[in-house]
């Protein structure tokens, strides 16, 4: 759409946010190797086939293979949604609490990082949660 993110990626990425009146229909294409989602911000979609059900803001949703996004508006309300995709990375995924990494060492590692509070953890010790 002749817009490029300031953000640089390792791989090719999009991340596209939508705002669809009352009525709306459009398509968007993806490339059919990347993965790709849809998360609705606000209102609700009909989302894949005319005849869906339709999706209501909170939700996210996983498109297949080279599906691209095919979405229409039938309610009353704008509908907001950000569709992200890209190109897979192909790399081993191990995850436990809240960190992902590529291996289990990784993982270990970033334990021992948070207990220590070094490496991006130096504030953990004293950090507490506003809410």
């Amino acid at each position: 759409m002749g817009v490029q993110s300031p953000v640089y990626t390792r791989t090719p990425t999009m991340y596209l946010d939508f705002t669809l009146q009352p009525t709306a229909y459009y398509h968007q294409a993806t490339p059919e190797s990347w993965n790709a989602f849809v998360y609705i911000v606000e209102g609700e979609g009909v989302f894949g086939i005319p005849n869906s059900g339709p999706v209501s803001a909170h939700h996210c949703l996983v498109l297949g293979p080279g599906e691209g996004l095919s979405v229409w508006n039938k309610s009353s309300k704008p509908l907001r949604f950000v569709l992200l995709g890209g190109q897979p990375l192909n790399e081993p995924v191990v995850q436990h609490g809240p960190f992902v990494m590529n291996s289990q060492d990784e993982i270990d590692q970033t334990f021992e990082d948070y207990q220590y509070c070094k490496n991006g953890f130096e504030n953990a010790r004293y950090w507490r949660s506003g809410h």
